[in-house]
């Protein structure tokens, strides 16, 4: 070895011997050591139940993706509703510092603005790949950044479910006066439109929603879809499953980061942190969209569950109402207005072109359906 290599090779090795005395990742490219950085846990609270497909174990995937994109250098301890915080204080406990990161929906926070409504679903609002196009390319992200970062939080989308079922309810809803008096769990502006029906809109978290419903507490819940729906049991207490859901068309879930603790983090990691929720992103909505259509076999077939449409009469007044519910929500101060508008024409631009293209294609499709298996 002649003497300039020994010399380069010397070096090497003593910056990499420094950088092991200082507990940190050991890693050298072949230009020289890489930039390294000490291991760091951090506690992601949720809003759901431990364990929950889909909503339970979309956290625990992006931990997974980030402990292994990092090689361990970062790792994120999930915990579920209540183990650390109530299913509805994780934000707060992220926004305080009491926790780094929260895995959640945000309509739950409508309380501290109405503007967080749009980041989830609203009414008649946009499916997810909809959501999605506004979010990524629409200037939705953007929006986000600025009403999270009031309340030192940096969110990202990490999840969606598609589009949401009507309901669980114990008795048939045939018209728009069976909704007098009814007692529903529905959180965020559907919750609002219900109301504006003579019904009573309960916030209660996944936890507590099958005890109730058995109780009488509530005569009627949505929650997710059949997937998750089976997985909750709510089969056993309500045998009237009804479509379509109007409330949810394809809501979005959240990884939010206390602010400080993500510009705390070195760029590399606030990558692999992003690209981890877009990935489960895609990954939840194929999963639903898989387990759903199983699912509903299963309360058909095995539980005796009785599927139902809702009558077009009350689809209209539904969708009349939440119209008004919506834009309300918007006026409700400057930032939710520029919100409102900018998912509004978000929405109006999407209506065109999916009804050439997916409305299209899906109408097509059923009418050659006599010509397939």
């Amino acid at each position: 070895m002649d003497r300039r290599k020994f010399v380069k090779s010397a070096a090497i090795g003593g910056s990499v011997a420094a950088l092991g005395a200082c507990d940190t990742r050991d890693a050298v490219s072949e230009t020289g050591p890489a930039i390294l950085h000490k291991k760091r846990t951090l506690k992601l609270v949720t809003s759901w139940p431990k364990n929950l497909p889909g909503l339970g174990t979309a956290p625990e995937r992006i931990a997974e993706h980030v402990a292994q994109a990092t090689d361990g250098a970062l790792n994120i301890k999930v915990y579920a509703a209540g183990e650390l915080v109530g299913a509805f204080d994780a934000f707060d406990a992220v926004s305080t510092g009491a926790a780094d990161m929260y895995h959640s929906a945000e309509y739950y926070w409508q309380g501290k603005s109405q503007a967080f409504n749009f980041f989830t679903s609203v009414p008649f609002g946009l499916t997810a790949d909809e959501l999605m196009a506004w979010m990524y390319h629409g200037g939705g992200q953007e929006l986000w950044n600025e009403l999270s970062a009031r309340f030192s939080i940096k969110p990202w989308m990490a999840g969606n479910t598609g589009v949401q079922m009507g309901g669980w309810f114990r008795k048939e809803i045939n018209t728009l006066e069976d909704f007098q008096g009814l007692k529903m769990r529905i959180p965020g502006l559907g919750g609002e439109v219900v109301r504006r029906l003579g019904a009573a809109a309960v916030a209660l978290s996944g936890g507590e929603i099958f005890t109730s419903l058995q109780s009488g507490n509530i005569d009627a819940t949505e929650w997710v879809g059949p997937w998750n729906d089976l997985a909750m049991g709510f089969y056993q207490v309500a045998k009237y499953y009804y479509w379509p859901g109007f409330h949810e068309p394809g809501a979005a879930l959240c990884l939010g980061t206390n602010l400080d603790v993500w510009n705390d983090l070195p760029k590399s990691q606030q990558r692999i942190i992003q690209d981890a929720c877009a990935a489960e992103n895609s990954r939840s909505l194929a999963e639903y969209n898989r387990y759903n259509t199983s699912s509903l076999l299963t309360l058909l077939q095995d539980h005796g569950v009785q599927l139902r449409q809702f009558s077009n009469e009350i689809m209209k007044e539904l969708g009349r109402l939440s119209e008004i519910v919506v834009r309300e929500a918007g006026a409700s101060d400057a930032f939710s207005q520029q919100v409102y508008d900018s998912y509004l024409a978000a929405r109006r631009d999407s209506a065109d072109w999916t009804k050439i293209a997916e409305e299209g294609f899906l109408s097509a499709r059923r009418m050659t359906s006599e010509f397939w298996p």
